[in-house]
């Protein structure tokens, strides 16, 4: 693996986080990495391609993401195995429950970072909502500023605590495929923009209202789960109406067979 350019102001920082990307799939590809093997730290990887920990951790994420790596919670990043083991059962989270813990975490860390959020931690908000909505962004890009736009007003909360709770919530999603398919499904339902929504959280906090930054931050997760509450409705009316459309071939063929 060879060193990148150095993070710095005018760095295209989605552009680097996604070499890094490549670099360790390729690694993986070549055989450097190998199944089950376990990665250098994230301050090593960062050492080593002349770039920021954030810039590794979002090329990790997208990495996670594509099924090609594992995070072990208190053991590291990991290869995939070619086969994946079966998931374990404390961590096969579903998604209602995925989204419930957010709205629960997020509205209070939203309330306390409306204290101490600094405007330019407001601006780099702005920016990725504006990400996020770029036609120019991939899927991936999208969801790795959506994830960024939630950790950023955690950190704004000055509580590493805080911070990783967030972090291990959002990412409950990659342990579990069931969630990450009905997440991927309420997607399409959603009523309001996320723009829309993401915009008003923000609004929320530039007023440096505890509660109103809480109420916005809920509302959107409310939202999310209203919108998987939606999904697994349309899905089970879909259930049925296969169900019923298979009995009533069956009793076509029955009548059919009576009439000869």
């Amino acid at each position: 693996m060879s060193t990148l350019s150095q993070d710095s102001p005018s760095t295209d920082s989605t552009r680097l986080y996604q070499q890094v990307a490549a670099s360790i799939s390729a690694s993986i590809a070549s055989g450097t990495f190998q199944p089950g093997q376990r990665l250098p730290s994230e301050r090593d990887l960062a050492d080593e391609f002349g770039v920021s920990r954030p810039t590794v951790r979002r090329a990790v994420i997208a990495l996670e993401m594509r099924g090609l790596l594992e995070a072990r919670q208190g053991s590291g990043v990991y290869v995939r195995l070619d086969q994946p083991p079966a998931p374990v059962k404390d961590l096969d989270i579903g998604a209602f429950e995925q989204a419930e813990a957010r709205r629960l975490f997020e509205g209070e860390a939203a309330a306390l970072a409306a204290t101490l959020i600094t405007d330019e931690e407001l601006a780099y908000l702005e920016t990725l909502v504006t990400e996020m909505n770029s036609e120019e962004s991939t899927k991936e890009q999208s969801e790795l500023a959506d994830r960024q736009f939630h950790i950023t007003i955690a950190q704004a909360t000055r509580n590493t605590a805080v911070v990783r709770i967030i972090e291990n919530t959002w990412d409950l999603r990659y342990r579990s495929r069931l969630c990450m398919q009905m997440l991927e499904k309420a997607r399409h339902v959603r009523k309001r923009p996320l723009k829309d929504e993401h915009q008003e959280i923000i609004e929320a906090l530039r007023t440096r209202d505890p509660k109103a930054a809480r109420g916005a931050m809920q509302a959107h997760l409310g939202g999310l789960i209203e919108n998987l509450l939606l999904t697994a409705e349309l899905e089970a009316i879909e259930r049925t109406r296969e169900s019923l459309a298979a009995k009533r071939e069956e009793i076509a063929l029955r009548a059919a067979s009576a009439a000869k």
